[in-house]
């Protein structure tokens, strides 16, 4: 059963830090590229930043030099390490993983809440 469990939520004040975890299981984690969206109230989602299967990293503008995403193949989870949080980081973020090729596969997190408020 494939399962992508998120956690390190929670409430932090402006400039603050948290770092997200997403375990994986059920499916061969090292092979896919593994992504984190958010999505703020009454906000469309959006991308966060994406760490490839090979380790390449890319991130959204606004998240560039605050946020880093980070993976764990032995571990199988994937990380996100966000400092100088602004209340406009609040929304649920969410990881997901994809593997390309000649059936794309994709699998979602149910997300944790992150909230940036003093």
């Amino acid at each position: 059963q494939v399962q992508l469990v998120e956690s390190g939520g929670g409430l932090v004040q402006p400039g603050g830090s948290l770092r997200l975890s997403c375990a994986a299981s059920g499916f061969t984690f090292s092979g896919y590229a593994m992504s984190w969206y958010r999505q703020g109230p009454g906000k469309e989602r959006e991308l966060v930043a994406t760490i490839s299967a090979g380790g390449s990293t890319n991130y959204a503008d606004s998240m560039k030099g605050r946020f880093t995403i980070s993976r764990d193949n032995a571990k199988r989870t994937v990380y996100l390490q966000m400092n100088s949080l602004k209340p406009e980081d609040t929304a649920v973020y969410s990881c997901k993983a994809v593997r390309g090729g000649f059936i794309t596969l994709e699998y979602w997190g149910q997300g944790t809440q992150v909230t940036v408020s003093s």
